[in-house]
């Protein structure tokens, strides 16, 4: 089984609200789901510059502001967008972040974007594993 090391970002713009990605129906661990946007670690590349490039290649972001938040894993099955299929053992890196504009231009890899209040998260379809990652960090209704 194949192991991936994936940075992932809690973006938020100015106004305080987190980047949310919909992933494209094809492709992804969550094929049209909505999450975060974040991806793997190539190697030789620490996990800062990683973060950076993902969220440049994915969303078109740049970032500021970058902590830490937690890691987690598992295993999950990721669909190619030939429609392979693998699965793969994942350690997820999560970093607060902020961005340096707001304007997001999405890759292939996903559908649709919002900017979202904490208190509206909840109201698309996550995936499960933002979902967790919200309520670990106490996000959500009633936040």
């Amino acid at each position: 089984m194949n192991t991936r090391v994936i940075v992932v970002g809690l973006v938020r713009n100015q106004r305080d609200q987190l980047l949310l990605c919909r992933m494209s129906d094809d492709r992804g661990v969550f094929p049209g789901k909505w999450g975060l946007t974040g991806g793997g670690v190539e190697p030789g590349e620490r996990m800062e510059e990683a973060l950076r490039r993902e969220l440049r290649e994915e969303v078109g972001l740049e970032i500021t502001d970058i902590r830490p938040a937690f890691f987690k894993d598992g295993e999950y099955e990721k669909t190619f967008a030939d429609g392979r299929r693998k699965t793969v053992y994942m350690i997820f890196l999560l970093f607060h972040c902020r961005a340096v504009g707001a304007e997001v231009s999405l890759n292939a890899e996903f559908s649709d974007y919002a900017w979202v209040p904490d208190e509206r998260l909840f109201d698309y379809d996550l995936n499960p594993e933002t979902s967790s990652t919200f309520e670990s960090l106490g996000l959500g209704a009633g936040s």
